[in-house]
């Protein structure tokens, strides 16, 4: 069973949102959030696998908690809802590393197959933002991120950084693929020719 948090202010959408999924059999809401920081907040002791994320919040948009999230939880799958049908708005959210983007006036099988792609390994994202996530600058990688690729850069294993960084080993990779995620790159080579082009690392 997938488990998911919900984030979004308005309470009808949210709680209509809950009663769809609880629906299907596959799912299980396990947190209902008004704004962002509630999330960050509840983060550390949530039980979660995918998070459903509104980019237009009080307090704390969607863009500033997805960026808090996978600092503490890499491995979160965060899809992005939205009103807004503009490019920019999935742009800014993918460069702070949501792996779906979908509209709240889809229908709910749109949103099962977005759940069920990101659970998969998959992203869910228009093809404008496919684009978007291959070719982001520095700015859209996290401080912790940064520290992940300097060490693949000076050659640490994952146990080394892990150690280095004070993290786990699965933190340490989930953070690898999350940086190859959004840059767009395939291997450890190429992560390396990124860091010195955009990041000048070693140079």
């Amino acid at each position: 069973m997938t488990k998911i948090a919900l984030v979004d202010d308005h309470t009808l959408f949210r709680n209509g949102l809950k009663g769809l999924l609880l629906a299907n059999p596959q799912y299980d809401v396990v947190g209902e959030y008004s704004d962002g920081s509630q999330l960050i907040a509840a983060l550390p002791t949530l039980d979660v696998d995918v998070v459903l994320m509104d980019v237009s919040m009080p307090n704390m948009d969607g863009k500033t908690a997805t960026t808090l999230a996978l600092n503490q939880r890499p491995e979160l799958k965060i899809i992005a809802l939205t009103m807004f049908g503009e490019q920019q708005y999935a742009q800014q959210m993918v460069a702070a590393g949501v792996v779906g983007f979908i509209h709240k006036d889809s229908d709910i099988q749109t949103v099962f197959d977005a759940i069920d792609a990101v659970v998969g390994g998959e992203r869910y994202l228009p093809d404008y933002c496919v684009g978007e996530a291959q070719s982001v600058g520095p700015d859209a990688l996290t401080d912790r991120e940064i520290a992940v690729l300097t060490s693949i850069c000076q050659g640490l294993s994952t146990p080394q950084i892990a150690e280095k960084l004070n993290i786990s080993k699965r933190t340490v990779d989930a953070h690898r693929a999350r940086i190859l995620e959004k840059t767009g790159c395939n291997n450890t080579a190429s992560l390396v020719v990124y860091a010195v082009t955009k990041l000048n690392i070693l140079s």
